[in-house]
């Protein structure tokens, strides 16, 4: 195996263990080098040694790094939207103890949102509707009960498959909290329209903000963002495009309706 050139530059005296990558045709593939020795062991470019294929290590500390940030964000988005449930309830309640109710049945129903952001265990369950799992994940925001208010959704009756309905729930979760920090759901004038089109063998789910603070692109983007882009184009593939008008976001998603049975 010819020496990599990290290992070329580096004398190495003693014990030494190095990671590197190689690729094989499209893969790419992680070694670890093992050994104790220095540069008398090389010759014309070669050494020889232990050489281990440590690709899937490598790969489950991706995975775990990629949890960790996930967890991260998802814990900091939880506070944020317990944050605006209480404004949201405050604004809707006469007393402190319609306040702590409404209050609870709001954070009763994030419960139920949040399960759906994540498998089943075993692949329980089935497909759901469309405007059910909708109706579940956006009634924690309804100043005046699900979708009797300033929230309003009109999508085909159609199936989602158990798997589209984690990465949709993810998706739908992820634009509900940020606009309930930063976009129509914050304000007490702002509407939330979704609505979804039939288009061939796409359905197009339109998500539509008004009335709420203007959003610069660059405050609403970060790590939640990629990972609902990924979550599309990955688990759904599909697209996603956002529209930030003066009026309010845009966001379009484009998805497969056999993928959306899945």
């Amino acid at each position: 195996m010819s020496v990599p050139r990290s290992l070329r530059r580096v004398a190495i005296e003693g014990a030494y263990e190095i990671d590197f990558r190689i690729m094989i045709g499209d893969d790419i593939r992680w070694i670890s080098a093992r050994g104790l020795g220095n540069d008398s062991g090389m010759h014309k470019g070669y050494m020889y040694g232990i050489f281990l294929d440590v690709t899937g290590r490598k790969q489950a500390e991706e995975g775990h790094e990629l949890l960790a940030g996930e967890m991260s964000h998802r814990v900091k988005n939880l506070l944020a939207i317990a944050s605006g449930l209480t404004q949201i309830a405050s604004r809707s309640s006469t007393t402190a103890a319609e306040m702590a109710k409404d209050l609870t049945n709001r954070l009763t129903s994030l419960g139920r949102a949040h399960d759906l952001v994540r498998p089943l265990p075993g692949h329980q369950g089935t497909a759901a509707l469309l405007g059910d799992l909708l109706s579940i994940l956006l009634s924690p925001y309804e100043d005046m009960g699900a979708f009797s208010g300033r929230i309003r959704v009109a999508v085909p009756r159609m199936g989602v498959g158990e798997g589209a309905a984690t990465t949709l729930a993810l998706v739908i979760h992820e634009l509900a909290t940020n606009s309930v920090k930063y976009g129509a759901l914050s304000s007490d004038e702002g509407t939330l329209d979704v609505s979804g089109t039939l288009e061939g063998d796409d359905i197009k789910i339109v998500w539509m903000e008004r009335g709420g603070p203007s959003v610069e692109p660059a405050k609403a983007s970060g790590y939640g963002s990629r990972l609902v882009a990924r979550g599309v184009t990955g688990q759904l593939s599909g697209a996603i495009d956002y529209a930030w008008e003066p009026a309010g976001l845009i966001v379009t998603l484009t998805v497969k309706v056999a993928k959306l049975a899945n």
